[in-house]
């Protein structure tokens, strides 16, 4: 990927360019960055650009041998670790990225994707269903071994893992000395989305880059280019997207799981309000059944529900950004969140996130939750 095919980020993209041209590349980068940002694209970008062999002004050539193996995401020197869970497909006792059906979906997945993937994107090309992934300790153990080959044909080995929160605490230790220090010439991008997830001696020996939300501009340019959107449509889900290019790109392909979502919301926040037990206990029967991304996209979009209510009473109607069908729910659902009940709303479903991330049983957790949501809301009531 060249760095003229990434939509905005022009200050990131000349900072970047900067290092190389400055002999200024830190060995351990971490490309922080919240969903649906470029930090993936932006890593690749840079790792491209740093083993074009004929660079341009700004810019990988994008026709060298180097630049066209690494659109394939198939050149020698360029290493991937991500998340992974063991599947039907893979017969090895040990879960590596290193796998043939890990890198050949992995492949697959980022080019389908235009270098821009969410974990649930993921999870779902592998079909891992409920299953947590995680970078384990093969994969450290692989990081070790491939990193100290000498590299093939390129100037740098680059090494990208791809959601360094998933690295689990048992694999950390064995990887600290070769991100402090690194054999020469190879450099090590951590593609991340929350820096208070990423262990912190990993997080303490990686140079931060920090990447932020797209602008409104940059989304709709890509909507219409990549998928042929009318500019209406693209401004829209721009304005909806709050600088998220996954949630642009699935408001203009699908609004079927936002639909669902908000349906099953604005029935949850009801029952829960009514104290409506029975109805309660139907509710978290469906829900339980979800896989777990959906589960946590289903509260993700209430902590957005929460968050543009709260704008709503404390900034009025011409600063929220509101679909045509959360514009009654919200007008409705605001004056019952306030100052009483909005930090532990964030707090619980946050924690109800956090505890699916974990395996936690949908069944306990969704029953909990709604209890003390339906507490909550009477005690922005009152």
């Amino acid at each position: 990927m060249k760095f003229s095919d990434i939509y905005g980020f022009e200050g990131e993209k000349k900072r970047l360019i900067q290092t190389v041209e400055e002999n200024r590349i830190s060995h351990a980068q971490l490309f922080l960055g919240p969903q649906g940002s470029a930090n993936l694209a932006l890593a690749l970008a840079y790792a491209q650009y740093i083993n074009c062999e004929n660079k341009t002004d700004g810019d990988s050539c994008g026709t060298c041998p180097s630049c066209i193996k690494y659109e394939k995401l198939t050149h020698p020197d360029l290493h991937f670790i991500f998340p992974v869970a063991k599947v039907r497909e893979v017969k090895d006792k040990e879960v590596s990225s290193k796998h043939s059906f890990y890198l050949g979906k992995w492949r697959e997945a980022l080019l389908e994707k235009n270098y821009h993937l969410s974990v649930g994107d993921w999870y779902e090309k592998i079909g891992i269903e409920n299953k947590q992934g995680m970078i384990n300790t093969n994969d450290a153990r692989s990081i070790l071994d491939t990193l100290n080959y000498k590299s093939y044909e390129a100037e740098y080995k680059v090494m990208v893992m791809w959601m360094a929160e998933y690295l689990y605490h048992a694999a950390a230790p064995r990887i600290l000395k070769i991100l402090e220090e690194p054999p020469e010439k190879t450099l090590f991008l951590l593609v991340a989305n929350n820096s208070d997830q990423i262990i912190s001696t990993i997080l303490s020996r990686a140079q931060t880059v920090k990447i932020p939300r797209y602008g409104d501009k940059a989304l709709e340019n890509y909507l219409m280019d990549k998928l042929e959107t009318s500019h209406d449509q693209a401004r829209r889900a721009a304005q909806l997207a709050n600088g998220d290019l996954l949630a642009a790109r699935r408001l203009v392909q699908t609004s079927e799981v936002e639909e669902f979502n908000f349906e099953q919301f604005r029935h949850w926040m009801r029952i829960c309000f009514s104290a409506d037990f029975l109805a309660i206990n139907e509710f978290v029967g469906n829900i339980a059944k979800m896989v777990r991304e959906r589960q946590k996209s289903f509260l993700a979009f209430g902590l957005d529900i929460v968050r543009k209510s709260m704008l709503l009473n404390y900034s009025g109607d011409n600063v929220v950004r509101l679909s045509d069908m959360e514009n009654k729910f919200v007008k409705d659902f605001s004056p019952f969140i306030n100052e009483k009940n909005l930090d532990r709303l964030y707090e619980e479903l946050n924690q109800a996130i956090y505890h699916i991330e974990r395996n936690a049983k949908a069944e306990i957790l969704f029953t909990d939750l709604s209890i003390k949501v339906s507490k909550l809301l009477h005690a922005g009531k009152s």
